[in-house]
């Protein structure tokens, strides 16, 4: 029996969730723009699911903004905020996902000025850098994700804000991966813009929100029909965003019991890796996500073992899903050695996980160790 364990991936479609989109995938049909009861119905429930969004990070619901996922919210974010404002200094966090770096750069050959913002060993913004950026010439937007992706790090939002915030400058968080996994309240992080996405906390895949402080002005991305206050056209997809606002609603009630669930299983798995000589347990210093360990074997190639694992019946990754193959950014910018980023795989738990999938885990990279020599399994360099 396969065990998934690339939640930060993807997450799989909960039941409840499903339940919950079903009715909208069939009978329920109408298009939400219509005033007939077919187009009323279909509004009520889209109107529903952007109040559960908005519950789960602390906001009014005319603040979501619904998109088609993570990647759309951090393209409205850069592009729509900037759009606004005249060009100056963009500050990005060297280990964001692409989904915001590549808009920061298209901005840069726009006019705008980029600068990327260094991280520690342990993917730890440096905040020191961001007061001597911010010191310098205007700087009108900045963007740092609450937790990377890859080694699940969590930022000091809060400490962000002020900084940015104090110098007169807009704020986005991509919070993609911290939605289902930590509590989120918009007042306590400060900023102005904040992206998630349904297929992160056990909603469908499509489906995303921007939610906006009411004082940005933002420029909608895709025009059309005048849906979503105007800042996003085209039709809504309304099984979709149903089965958004399910997951969301979900998420706030089982949050407590999955912090604690998902921190038992990463704290199994790290106890039974460091029985592994020579085994790095990336940023294991630094506050990350209860459910993400990011680790490496030595001497062994991370594409290798993935392969390895996945034909014993294992789901990891080595990374970013978006960027499978390729050189992580993220490890580059913390500085970690080639030999150790090259070994590297991340296993992200979901809540449906249990001791016995850690347990077979561990005991599946033992007999790889075991079984096989070094060159058997590594890239060659």
């Amino acid at each position: 029996m396969a065990v998934y364990l690339d939640h930060n991936a993807s997450t799989p479609l909960d039941p409840t969730v499903l339940a919950a989109m079903r009715p909208y995938l069939g009978t329920r049909f109408g298009n939400a723009s219509s005033l007939h009861r077919f187009g009323r119905s279909a509004r009520n429930a889209i109107d529903a699911a952007r109040g559960q969004v908005a519950a789960l990070v602390g906001a009014a619901p005319q603040q979501v903004v619904f998109t088609s996922g993570g990647t759309e919210s951090d393209g409205l974010a850069l592009f729509g905020a900037a759009a606004g404002l005249a060009p100056g200094r963009l500050l990005v966090s060297a280990v964001e996902h692409s989904a915001v770096l590549e808009p920061a750069r298209a901005l840069a050959r726009r006019g705008w000025e980029l600068a990327l913002l260094p991280v520690d060993r342990d993917c730890r913004l440096d905040l020191d850098a961001l007061d001597a950026a911010l010191a310098g010439s205007t700087v009108r937007l900045v963007s740092v994700m609450l937790a990377n992706n890859e080694t699940g790090v969590v930022q000091e939002i809060a400490a962000v804000a002020d900084r940015v915030r104090a110098a007169g400058a807009l704020l986005h968080v991509d919070a993609v991966q911290a939605a289902g996994k930590l509590p989120l309240d918009l007042g306590a992080l400060g900023c102005h813009l904040l992206s998630l996405s349904a297929h992160k906390l056990y909603g469908p895949q499509g489906a995303g929100a921007l939610v906006v402080d009411p004082m940005v002005a933002l420029e909608p991305l895709v025009l059309g029909g005048g849906q979503e206050q105007g800042r996003r056209g085209g039709t809504e997809p309304v099984a979709a965003l149903v089965g958004f606002g399910a997951a969301t609603a979900l998420a706030v009630a089982e949050l407590p019991g999955r912090i604690a669930h998902l921190g038992a299983l990463r704290a199994r798995l790290e106890a039974g890796l460091r029985a592994h000589p020579g085994c790095t347990i990336v940023a294991a210093g630094a506050p990350r996500l209860p459910n993400t360990v990011q680790f490496a074997l030595p001497g062994y190639d991370g594409g290798a073992l993935q392969m390895a694992l996945d034909r014993l019946g294992f789901a990891v990754a080595t990374g970013s899903a978006c960027h499978s193959g390729r050189p992580s950014h993220v490890l580059e910018a913390m500085g970690l050695a080639p030999e150790v980023a090259r070994g590297v795989v991340r296993v992200s738990f979901g809540k449906d996980n249990r001791d016995q999938d850690v347990d077979s885990l561990l005991a599946a990279l033992g007999s790889l160790r075991s079984a096989l020599p070094v060159s058997a399994v590594s890239g060659g360099g």
